[in-house]
Parts: C-alpha cells; sequence; structure tokens
C-alpha cells in the first residue's frame, strides 16, 4: 500500500449495520464505503478524496515520493509485478543476506555467482564462448562447485553435455538488475536499519528471523515487533516526566476549579474538519453559506420543426457545409432554412438538391469507389435537377445501409419530399462522412492547420518583438538615470558654490598683494577700491543670471512635459495598435476554424453548443436524446448566473459563457431585431386591406423556396 509521510496509511473500515439497498459512496480505487459525502468524522468521503489527490504519497516498492494515491499504487503494483521476474530460485539466498545487511551491491555480486538448474548462460570451452544450460550441480568435496551443463544450438537444442566450473560459467544478461533488486528488498521487508523480514515470507522459505548476535544488545522482539532498547528507555522516562507534570498542573487547577470537566481537552479530541478545496466534481458540490445567490436555470425552447432524435445530424450536416461552403461551391443557408427545407414536401427543392449535388460532386472528383461505380454505370459527371436522384441512389447502393437502401424506391419514383426526415438527414449524415474522407476536404483542412500554425508563430512573433523592445526601452532609461546622477555628483564635487570664480579672482588679488613689495598708500587705497568696485558689479550680475537660469530651467521642464505627453500619446497609440492586432489574429483564427466544440457541460454532463453562424445556444443532453436551446440575451444571463464554479465542469463552462459573451449577445440583439421584422411582416400581410390592390409582401419564413446557389459550378 502507498504510504502517507513515509508512514503505512489505514484505510477506512465499512460503516457498521449497512443495508444492502442503501445508497453509499465508494471510492473507486481503493473501495472505501461511506454514508455521506460530508460525514462529521475525518474519515469522510469529500475530504477522503481530497486526501488522495494530494501529492504526499509515496512508492512504498520504488521509494517515489511527491504522487497521489493513485499513482503510487498503480507504480506499486507495477513495480511487484517486476521483482515477481527474479528466479524462485535466487529468493532464498537473497533474503539470507538481506536479513543481516543492508547491501545491494553485495547481493547482487553474490547473487550472480549462486546458478540454479535451469540457468541459461554462456560457458568457455576451447577459447570458446557457447549458450548452454545448468543440468546440475556437481560438489567436488575440495570446496569448488562444478556444474553439469547441456551446450545449446540453433533454436535451443542441445547438442552435448559437459562439465564446468563456476569461473567458465559467465551470465550474459542477469535474470535480474540492481533496481529490480531494490524494490523486491522493500517489498520483502517491514523496517529497515535493521532490515526485517516479513514472518510469512520467512516462514515459506525457511529463513530463520531470531535476532543475530551484535544486534540482541540494541534491538528485542515484543509481539512480533523489533523494538529498540534505548529508544524505548528514553519514551519511559519522558512519558514519566509529563505524567508527573500533569498531575502537578491538575492538582493546581482542580484548587480553583472543582467538578468542573476540562473543555480544551475536549475540543482537542474533536477532529477538524479540513476545508475543501475548489474546484471539485459538481455533484459533491453541496449549498453552503457563502453562496451567493443562483437564479434559477431557464427552460430550453424545444420547438423544432424536425424530430428531437434528429437535430444532431441536422447541426452537423449543416454546420459542415456552411464550413465548408467555398469548398463545395454551395451559397450559405441559414439553418432555419435547411431545417424548413429538410421538412417542406417538394421532391425538387432547390437548397436540399444543390446540397446533395455539391456533396456529391466532391466524391466524383476524389476518383474513389464512387467514382468508379459512375464509370461502370456510365453515368455523366453533370449532375441536373433531373438526374440528381440517380446519383443518390447509386450512393445509397455503394454504402448499402439497410436503413436508408429500403428509400430507393421512394427516391427513384421521383418521391422523394415524401421520406421523413431520419431518412433524408440519414443520407446527408453518409454524404458528410464519405465528403471528409476525400483528398479535397483533407487538403482544406492541412492548408488551414497550416495557416493556424502560420498566424500563431506571428502572434508569438510579435509579442517577442514586443517584449524586446520594452527591455531595451527599461535598459535605456535605466542608463539615462544613471548618467545623471553621476553627473550631479561630478557637480557638487568640483564646486557647488556659484560664486566660486569670484572668489578665485579675489584671491589672486590677495596674493598678488602679499607678494609684491609694499608700495604707496595711495597706490594701496587704490586697489582696494578697485576690488571693492569689482565686488559690487559681480553682485548687480548675480539677480540676472539667477533669472536667465530660472528661464531655462521652466524651458527645460516644458520640453520635458512635451516629450512625457509625446511618449503617452506614442504608447497610447501603440497599444491601440495592439489590440486592433490581437482582434485581427482572433478573427483570422475563427475565419479558419476546423471544427466546432462544445463550450463546455454542466452538473448533470448537458453540452452546450454555439455556432457563430446562427446566434443561438443549443443544449444536448447527456445521452444525446433531447436538445433546446436559447435565443435570448436575458436566457443567457440567466444560464452564467445559474452555474456554479465550485464545480470543474460549470466553472469551464462559465469560463467559456464569458469569453464570448459579447460576440454572443450581438447576435442574439441581431436575431431578436430580425424576428420582431419578421413577425411586423407577418402581421402586414394578415392586415392587408382588401381595397388596396397591392402585391403582398414576401413571407420570410418561405425564404428557403428561393435560395439560389450564387457559387454554383457551370
Amino acid at each position: 500500500m502507498p504510504l502517507f509521510k513515509r508512514k503505512p496509511f489505514d484505510l477506512a473500515k465499512p460503516p457498521e449495520d449497512l443495508e444492502p439497498s442503501e445508497l453509499v459512496y465508494q471510492v473507486r480505487f481503493t473501495k472505501e464505503i461511506f454514508r455521506d459525502y460530508q460525514y462529521p468524522k475525518l474519515k469522510e468521503y469529500l475530504n477522503r478524496i481530497n486526501l488522495y489527490r494530494q501529492r504526499v504519497w509515496m512508492c512504498k516498492s520504488t521509494g517515489k515520493s511527491n504522487l497521489t494515491y493513485e499513482e503510487a499504487m498503480v507504480m506499486e503494483k507495477n513495480a511487484i509485478q517486476k521483482v515477481q521476474q527474479l528466479p524462485n530460485d535466487l529468493v532464498a539466498p537473497a533474503l539470507r543476506m538481506l536479513s543481516l545487511r543492508d547491501l545491494a551491491d553485495l547481493v547482487t555480486k553474490k547473487l550472480q555467482k549462486d546458478l540454479f538448474v535451469g540457468a541459461e548462460l554462456y560457458g568457455k570451452k576451447d577459447d570458446g564462448l557457447y549458450p548452454c544450460r545448468v543440468l546440475k550441480i556437481v560438489e567436488n568435496g575440495v570446496g569448488k562447485m562444478q556444474y553439469e551443463v547441456a551446450l545449446l544450438g540453433e533454436n535451443k537444442k542441445i547438442t552435448e553435455n559437459a562439465i564446468l566450473h563456476g569461473e567458465d560459467l559467465v551470465w550474459k544478461k542477469t535474470p535480474f538488475n540492481r533496481k529490480i533488486l531494490k524494490s523486491f528488498i522493500r517489498e520483502s521487508t517491514c523496517r529497515s536499519i535493521p532490515w526485517v523480514l516479513h514472518e510469512k515470507l520467512a516462514q515459506k522459505h525457511g529463513i530463520s528471523t531470531d535476532l543475530p548476535e551484535e544486534l540482541r544488545s540494541k534491538f528485542f522482539l515484543q509481539g512480533g515487533q523489533l523494538v529498540n532498547r534505548t529508544k524505548k528507555r528514553k519514551n519511559e522516562n519522558r512519558n514519566n516526566v509529563g505524567e508527573a507534570n500533569g498531575e502537578s498542573g491538575k492538582s493546581k487547577r482542580n484548587k480553583g476549579e472543582t467538578g468542573k470537566p476540562d473543555a480544551s481537552k475536549e475540543e482537542n479530541n474533536q477532529p477538524e474538519d479540513e476545508p475543501v478545496k475548489y474546484p471539485i466534481d459538481d455533484l459533491l458540490v453541496k449549498p453552503g453559506p457563502d453562496d451567493p445567490l443562483f437564479t434559477d436555470r431557464p427552460s430550453p425552447s424545444r420547438d423544432f420543426n424536425v424530430p428531437m432524435d434528429c437535430i444532431g445530424d441536422l447541426l452537423m450536416v449543416w454546420d459542415f457545409c456552411s464550413s465548408f461552403s467555398r469548398v463545395l461551391n454551395l451559397w450559405p443557408f441559414s439553418l432555419e432554412d435547411f431545417e424548413n427545407a429538410i421538412c417542406h414536401k417538394d421532391s425538387n427543392l432547390v437548397l436540399i438538391v444543390e446540397t446533395h449535388s455539391a456533396l456529391l460532386r466532391i466524391l466524383i472528383k476524389d476518383d474513389g469507389e464512387y467514382s468508379l461505380a459512375l464509370q461502370n454505370k456510365k453515368r455523366k459527371s453533370k449532375i441536373s435537377l433531373i438526374t440528381w436522384t440517380e446519383y443518390v441512389c447509386d450512393f445509397l447502393e455503394m454504402i448499402n445501409v439497410t436503413e436508408l437502401c429500403s428509400c430507393m424506391t421512394t427516391i427513384k419514383r421521383g418521391h422523394y419530399g415524401l421520406l421523413d426526415a431520419n431518412a433524408k438527414l440519414g443520407i446527408l449524415r453518409e454524404l458528410v462522412c464519405h465528403a471528409l474522407e476525400t483528398d479535397l476536404i483533407r487538403g482544406k483542412l492541412d492548408d488551414l492547420i497550416e495557416q493556424r500554425r502560420a498566424l500563431g508563430a506571428t502572434v508569438r512573433g510579435e509579442a517577442l518583438e514586443y517584449a524586446r523592445k520594452k527591455r531595451e526601452e527599461k535598459e535605456q532609461l535605466k542608463g539615462e538615470s544613471n548618467g545623471l546622477v553621476v553627473k550631479e555628483n561630478s557637480m557638487e564635487s568640483t564646486g557647488s558654490n556659484p560664486h566660486m570664480a569670484e572668489n578665485g579672482e579675489e584671491n589672486g588679488d590677495m596674493v598678488e598683494e602679499v607678494i609684491s613689495s609694499r608700495p604707496s598708500n595711495a597706490f594701496v587705497n587704490r586697489k582696494q577700491l578697485n576690488g571693492q568696485s569689482k565686488k559690487g558689479e559681480k553682485q548687480k550680475l548675480d539677480p540676472k543670471v539667477e533669472a536667465e537660469n530660472i528661464t531655462n530651467s521652466n524651458e527645460k521642464e516644458a520640453q520635458k512635459q512635451l516629450t512625457g505627453e509625446k511618449k503617452e500619446d506614442q504608447q497610447k497609440k501603440s497599444k491601440e495598435k495592439r489590440e486592433q492586432r490581437k482582434e485581427y489574429f482572433k478573427r483570422e483564427m475563427e475565419k479558419r476554424s476546423i471544427r466546432t466544440n462544445p463550450l463546455g457541460k454542466d452538473r448533470d454532463y448537458n453540452r452546450y453548443w454555439w455556432f457563430r453562424r446562427d446566434g443561438r445556444i443549443f443544449v444536448e443532453s447527456s445521452d444525446s436524446k433531447q436538445w433546446g436551446y436559447y435565443c435570448a440575451k436575458e436566457e443567457v444571463d440567466a444560464l452564467m448566473s445559474s452555474l456554479n464554479p465550485k464545480g470543474e465542469r460549470e466553472r469551464a463552462l462559465q469560463q467559456q459563457l464569458e469569453k464570448f459573451y459579447p460576440r454572443i449577445s450581438l447576435e442574439l440583439q441581431k436575431r431578436s431585431k430580425d424576428l420582431a421584422q419578421k413577425i411586423a411582416l407577418e402581421e402586414a400581410v394578415l392586415r392587408r386591406s382588401t381595397r388596396v390592390r397591392a402585391p403582398p409582401r414576401e413571407n420570410p419564413a418561405n425564404a428557403f423556396l428561393k435560395y439560389v446557389n450564387k457559387w454554383k459550378e457551370d
């Protein structure tokens, strides 16, 4: 069994008084049974499942950790199967050595020398190496073992017998390796340091379980288990100290409180429920006090014209014809028109004829089985409004489906419109399935895949280029800031005083006065007056310099603001461009969609489909027998509000609905407007005055009757 924190883990026992008809929860891989998924004990189903899913388990056989319970159990099972490949004749010698010392390498070397009857290896004879099989072990009394072997020829036939020494026999490939042997050791023992064999296994192979002399001073057997003497002595001392402390603490408490139970112990004895980590399986989610207010899920509309069991085929055929309309040379049509055309009783309806003809032309161009069948019947490759039913009958003869072949007589009589919707959609379904296998459609799919890959590579390239530019800008800004710091530091070190030059000139005058011989007093006075006048002039110039500095700093700040605004504008424009590019790539990817996948599933495994060419959200039951749809934005909002994100399936469905919500709501709003116009037109037709002889307006429900294939091949 897998180990939990390197220790054995006991499985939960089944509940008592379990009735045969009682519904229970069972863990699939451990077969544990629980009455309720949230039992008020630690051993309840939900907490146990969450514990098994955590990567805290370890495989007992291989020693690999960081696994889930199921992964560890599968790995242990595979390891046991590999261990069983060890020959039975080598099990007992391995266990005898194993009970003495933990040396897998020594065991391996020793077992390579222990040969047994039936072992197939290679023997040295006449300076050659020949395959052989051990027949008998011969003891010569000297201490060396000899073996009677049979030399094998082709197809392992015995050519001759010979007696060889153990040194002359060589394993070309041993029946075990160190990895298998380590797994065998872990599987055969119940503890390590020292290794202790399982009692039943030791009795089976006749191995003594008595302690060796060198271990009796450190260990002893108690109740079939090996106990360390020193550890037991320490535990006893610790327990004695703890009991003494506990008695003193109790006496102190009893002085203040008498007759009151210890509430803290009762609380500690009660197991605390582990918090549930969401999302979990939807069927296990129960309402909680912190849940938001979920709305009732709206019931989908089911007013289809075709039978309920045909909706899947209807959507599949329509989606294929819409997706590959260019390849089929078939002008797209709406789902409502296609549904009305299927239910119509006219045998030569243009929409139905063009759909069949487009699919049949794909099969003819493929030069496959259908094309050969037409050549044998000497049919023309051109399909017309008169002969299309003959090509349909040839196709039905080729596929030989019993349910559809029964319709051939009705089609040949020219009464295709009298077939039921099941038969019509069954024929179209088979045509689509065969068209998907043609080289033309497969080539188109390959092109779409390559185009999607190229678009993905372009998106990744632009993202990498943008990241590179961002890094360069950051490095440039960092360099500029470092340069400014260096410049400021140099200014401070060389002289932050703006009057440094004036002080220099004054010092020079003073030096000249000291060095020169003392002139007359008049000359000295004149010098002092000149120096004072120069100081006055410089002091008068200081306000002008300060004003110039202020104007320069203002200009620099204005320039910085302008550059900052320019940068912001550039960043906004670049961001808008990136968003436009993202939208462009999304649209291009959607144009090259290969297949339509469901948005997701709800709690009850109902699938939700959204076709971007129709706008509605279709709901398929888990057994595919019931269908419905949502056609209003309010219904989609109510659906999203009813999903519980604590469940795995409903959380994924909610995320997909939020992702496509803008487009879904836009399509549904357009559909609602078109439906309102359609109703208004129908009412206008009904209310038309008899006194006005203007021609009646066309009913939009009959738009499929005027379908024209604008992409038809000549």
